[in-house]
């Protein structure tokens, strides 16, 4: 069996609901298949703390993939798929008021690192009815770009970043789940084929 790992992100801002992590939640409901063994994790909106974590799913259980899954408050119902994670710029506090030292993920780190599944070609090949996907090099220098980077950074790329709109009337958590099965199902395809 293939160990996946996906996180959410807990509540932040004005969100006391994160859609990430109701998405997460409702996926791990309906699971991935019997092959793969699906762990999930909530992780909190604090840099130092999201860190941690990462790194612990990393040297602890060396996943085949890691998925996390953050909110994108932007004002239409998108699904964002994002290739690739930076090191630099992070200047926004996180939920305790801490921003990383040197505003950086990884002291000696490269600028950039992108992810080993190809993102343009995921898209191409699904679609999830009802709402828009789009690509995305841009992450957004905050702790979802953060944990994106360190998680491409301790596993070798092997990670992907997906953002999820706000829960609405059209936007339910279950249909959040659905899409994320969608997507994620074919993610693991492009790391099986890469492994041949």
């Amino acid at each position: 069996n293939h160990l996946s790992f996906l996180s959410g992100f807990g509540p932040f801002r004005q969100y006391l609901v994160n859609s990430s992590w109701e998405a997460v939640k409702e996926l791990s409901k309906r699971g991935l298949g019997e092959n793969i063994d699906l762990r999930i994790m909530q992780l909190p909106v604090v840099y130092q703390k999201a860190k941690e974590q990462v790194c612990k799913i990393w040297t602890t259980l060396q996943p085949l993939l890691t998925v996390h899954v953050g909110l994108a408050s932007s004002t239409t119902a998108l699904i964002i798929l994002e290739q690739c994670g930076k090191n630099k710029g992070y200047q926004e506090r996180d939920a305790c008021g801490s921003h990383p030292e040197g505003a950086c993920c990884v002291l000696d780190g490269p600028e950039k690192i992108e992810s080993t599944i190809n993102m343009k070609t995921l898209w191409k090949n699904i679609s999830v009815e009802g709402i828009d996907i789009i690509l995305s090099r841009d992450a957004g220098r905050y702790i979802c770009d953060y944990t994106y980077y360190t998680s491409l950074y301790y596993g070798n790329g092997r990670a992907a970043f997906i953002h999820v709109p706000p829960l609405s009337e059209s936007v339910t958590a279950e249909f959040l789940g659905k899409a994320l099965q969608t997507i994620i199902l074919a993610m693991l395809e492009q790391c099986g084929e890469q492994r041949k």
